[in-house]
């Protein structure tokens, strides 16, 4: 068993997070990483409504009776959803531990230390994640440059942005950002992490609510096959490679603004994708890991096996490099 100060200070057997996720965050999901041992993100803005989010916590509940977790994600918008009600539906609801994102969360904050809730912020920057520990929250998610979803503007890849966060920071650090196994694991451990943080490998599970067929694109796809979308709008996108994200480059490499592409990139486009499996329908969020995506376990037989080929690792290959040499034969 792999112990650090996440699995100590947040009560979870292993050092390994489900991290919220637009449309794919939802019961089933969060309970079967809940009950191998992870921590688990409901994500809150895919309910509909506050009230929605009260009745998928409940549903949580009746599938684990271990911790989990609900992610709120902030981001400006012209008519943004509300997000005090949602804050009040976890609060209500006695959830232990919120993961927020996007923007300063500050506001939020106080009102779920009040009540005993932990707080996880992610963050693509150390000054971000500076900040975020003089906020006052719990513990931070580094997203390298690899990450699916938002890798911010400064392009900083894992391997220079977790060791650089985890000797900025006197809170937990997780890694996020191009991990799905047990090597991945070692290595966040290594540069100073406390554990890591998974979406896309968590995307191509059993227990994960989207259309298989998005599952077999993820486990038959490279490295190479996403695109970054919004860089001219400074709103930098990590998405996967289809039809829909290559229209979007070009055109916003031919100077198109945001209101020529709107339609393109609507969120319900990319929901139908993970309902209906039609992979070009619209925009949906993939990760470079994807090319260490080579199957398609259950939450439980992909927990067990990074967590135990991890100890394997760190007691054999690791262990065997650093022993002495056998002494030379006389």
């Amino acid at each position: 068993m792999l112990r650090t100060r996440f699995t100590e200070e947040f009560g979870i057997e292993h050092p390994i997070v489900q991290g919220g996720m637009q449309w794919v965050g939802r019961a089933p999901l969060v309970a079967a990483v809940a009950n191998a041992g992870g921590l688990g993100f409901i994500t809150a803005l895919t309910q509909p409504t506050p009230d929605d989010l009260r009745t998928e916590i409940a549903r949580c509940r009746e599938l684990t009776d271990r911790p989990f977790g609900v992610n709120l994600t902030i981001l400006p918008a012209i008519s943004p959803p509300p997000y005090a009600e949602y804050r009040q539906a976890i609060i209500d609801s006695g959830v232990p531990i919120v993961e927020t994102a996007g923007s300063n969360p500050v506001e939020h904050l106080k009102h779920f230390h009040a009540h005993g809730i932990k707080v996880i912020h992610k963050c693509t920057s150390v000054r971000y994640a500076v900040k975020a520990e003089q906020l006052g929250v719990d513990a931070v998610s580094i997203d390298g440059f690899e990450c699916a979803g938002h890798p911010g503007e400064d392009d900083i890849p894992g391997l220079v942005l977790i060791p650089q966060a985890a000797d900025a920071l006197t809170i937990p650090v997780l890694a996020s950002g191009g991990f799905a196994d047990a090597r991945g694991l070692v290595a966040a451990l290594a540069l100073g992490a406390d554990g890591i943080n998974m979406g896309t490998r968590f995307m191509a599970t059993v227990e994960s609510g989207i259309h298989q067929n998005v599952k077999d694109r993820l486990v038959d796809a490279g490295e190479r096959d996403t695109q970054l979308i919004f860089r001219q709008l400074r709103n930098t996108a990590r998405v996967a490679d289809n039809a829909v994200s290559r229209e979007v480059v070009q055109r916003l490499e031919e100077g198109a603004a945001f209101a020529d592409i709107r339609e393109l990139v609507a969120g319900a486009r990319g929901r139908k994708v993970y309902e209906t499996g039609d992979l070009d329908l619209g925009i949906w969020t993939a990760g470079m890991v994807q090319g260490l995506i080579r199957d398609i376990p259950t939450c439980a037989e992909l927990i067990d096996r990074i967590t135990r080929e991890a100890a394997e690792i760190i007691q054999g290959r690791l262990a065997a490099v650093t022993a002495q040499p056998a002494a030379a034969a006389s």
